[in-house]
C-alpha cells in the first residue's frame, strides 16, 4: 500500500511539474508578412530601415519576431501566389512596400491587418476611405506630398535657367501615375515649361521613350515613380546619361546609382515608421483606427560626378539647398 501510495504521490508531482511547465511557456512568436514588388538589393535601405525600426520597438527577428518576406523581383505575375502564401501561413500583419504589392494583398484578405509602407495615392487607389479614417483592414503610410512634382521642376528650372521641355518618364498602368502627371501639369505652368508624357510599360519601352524625347527636343528628363521605373533602374540611368539629359528622379537609389538628382519623400523614413504601426497592430489595435499618415522627411540630393560627365554646371544657389552632394 505505501509503494502505491509513493508512486502515485510521483505521478502527481510529475504531472504537477509538467503542467506548471506547459503554463510559463511564452506565447507564439508573432509572424508578420512582408510583400514587394522589387528585389532585397533594390530595397536595401528601406528595408534595413524597417528592420530598424522594428528593432527600437524591442523586436529581434528570429527572436521575439519572425518577417515572412516575399519577393516578386519585378515579376508581377508571381504576386497572386506569393500573397495567398503570406494568407496561408496565417501571419499577423502583411507589410506591403508599394500599391502594386497592396492592390493583391486587399484582394487576398479582408481580416488580416494590411500596413503600407508607402502609397502615393491610398484614397484614389480605393485601399482606404481617408487617411483620418482608414476603415477596413488597411492602414499605413502615404507618400502623398501634392508639392513634390511643384519642387521638382522648380528644381529642374534653376538648375537648367533655360529650361523649356521636359520628358516625363511614367508607367500609366502603375496606381497614382496618372494623378501624379496631373499634378506635374499643373506646376508646369507656373515655370512655363511644356512636359512630354513618355509612358513605359516594361524595359523594351525605354530607349524608344528617350527617342521620343530628342526627337521633341526635350532639355530635361523627370522619372515618376512605378515598378518599372525601379526595377530597370540601371537601365534607365544609362539611356539618360547617353542622351546627356538633366534627369530629376523620384527616390535616392537612382542618385546612389548615378542619376543627377533627386528631390523626393524620405523613403527610409516611411518605412521605419511603418514598423510603428505593425507594433500597435500585433498590442491589439485595428486598422480601421489608425490614421494614415503622410510624408515628414523630404532629401535633396546632388550627384556632381554625373553633372561632370554630361557637361553640366550645377549653379551655386542650387548646390547650397542640397541636403547631399554626392562628389
Amino acid at each position: 500500500m505505501k509503494k502505491k501510495i509513493t508512486a502515485l504521490t510521483l505521478c502527481a508531482m510529475l504531472f504537477a511539474l509538467c503542467f506548471s511547465a506547459q503554463a510559463q511557456q511564452p506565447g507564439e512568436i508573432p509572424r508578420i508578412g512582408f510583400l514587394s514588388t522589387a528585389s532585397p538589393s533594390i530595397l536595401s535601405a528601406r528595408l534595413e530601415a524597417f528592420r530598424q525600426g522594428l528593432r527600437e520597438l524591442g523586436y529581434t527577428e528570429g527572436k521575439n519576431i519572425v518577417v515572412e518576406y516575399r519577393w516578386v523581383e519585378g515579376k508581377l505575375d508571381r504576386l497572386p501566389d506569393l500573397t495567398a502564401e503570406l494568407v496561408r501561413l496565417k501571419v499577423a500583419v502583411i507589410v506591403t512596400a508599394g500599391p502594386t504589392s497592396t492592390r493583391p494583398a486587399k484582394e487576398a484578405t479582408r481580416t488580416i491587418p494590411i500596413v503600407m509602407a508607402q502609397d502615393g495615392d491610398p484614397v484614389g487607389n480605393g485601399f482606404i476611405a481617408s487617411l483620418a479614417r482608414p476603415s477596413g483592414n488597411i492602414t499605413g503610410l502615404s507618400s502623398l506630398a501634392p508639392e513634390l512634382t511643384g519642387k521638382q521642376l522648380e528644381l529642374l528650372k534653376e538648375t537648367v535657367p533655360k529650361l523649356s521641355r521636359v520628358a516625363v518618364l511614367g508607367t500609366s498602368s502603375h496606381p497614382g501615375n496618372t494623378q501624379a502627371f496631373k499634378e506635374t501639369e499643373l506646376a508646369a505652368g507656373a515655370f512655363g515649361l511644356t512636359l512630354q508624357p513618355l509612358d513605359i510599360l516594361g524595359p523594351k519601352d525605354i530607349e524608344a521613350a528617350f527617342r521620343q524625347a530628342r526627337k521633341k527636343h526635350a532639355g530635361a528628363v523627370l522619372v515618376l515613380q512605378s515598378p518599372v521605373a525601379n526595377n530597370q533602374r540601371i537601365q534607365i540611368i544609362d539611356v539618360v546619361a547617353k542622351n546627356r539629359l538633366p534627369a530629376m528622379y523620384d527616390r535616392v537609389e537612382f542618385v546612389e546609382d548615378g542619376g543627377l538628382m533627386t528631390y523626393s519623400v524620405s523613403s527610409t523614413d516611411l518605412f521605419r515608421r511603418a514598423a510603428t504601426y505593425v507594433d500597435k497592430i500585433l498590442k491589439g489595435a485595428k486598422p480601421a483606427d489608425l490614421p494614415v499618415e503622410q510624408p515628414k522627411k523630404f532629401e535633396f540630393i546632388i550627384n556632381l560626378r554625373t553633372a561632370k560627365q554630361i557637361g553640366l554646371t550645377i549653379p551655386q544657389w542650387v548646390l547650397v539647398k542640397a541636403d547631399r552632394v554626392i562628389k
